[in-house]
C-alpha cells in the first residue's frame, strides 16, 4: 500500500473477465424483469442462472461437439478442450477439413 493506503499498481487485482451481454428485446426484458421478480433476485442474478442452467443442460452436448473437433484434428479430446480454454485451438480451412477423421471411424 502507498502512502495514502490506497494499493499500488504492482498489487492491483487483475481486471474482472465480465462478458457483456447486448441488451434484450423489449419482449425478453421484460420476461427476464419478471422471472427475477419471481425469484427474488436481480436480473442480473437471474440471468447469469438461467444461463448457467442452460450450459449445463448442453453440458453432453458441447462435449460431442469438442470430440468429434480433436477427432478431426487427430489429436485427444483433452488437448483440444485445452486449446479451446488456452485460446491456441484453430479453425480449419477447407483445404485441411477431414484429414484426419473419416466418417466410418468409430470413437
Amino acid at each position: 500500500m502507498n502512502a495514502v493506503g490506497l494499493p499500488r499498481k504492482d498489487e492491483m487485482p487483475r481486471k474482472d473477465e465480465r462478458l457483456a451481454i447486448p441488451a434484450l428485446g423489449e419482449y425478453d426484458n421484460d420476461l427476464l424483469t419478471v422471472d427475477a421478480w419471481l425469484n427474488n433476485r436481480s436480473k442480473v442474478v437471474q440471468a447469469q442462472s438461467l444461463l448457467c442452467v442452460q450450459l449445463q443442460e448442453r453440458d453432453k452436448l458441447i462435449k460431442e461437439r469438442v470430440e468429434y473437433l480433436a477427432k478431426k484434428r487427430g489429436i485427444t479430446f483433452d488437448e483440444m478442450w485445452e486449446q479451446i480454454l488456452n485460446g491456441t485451438a484453430q479453425k480449419m480451412t477447407p483445404g485441411e477439413e477431414g484429414l484426419e477423421y473419416k466418417s466410418g471411424d468409430e470413437g
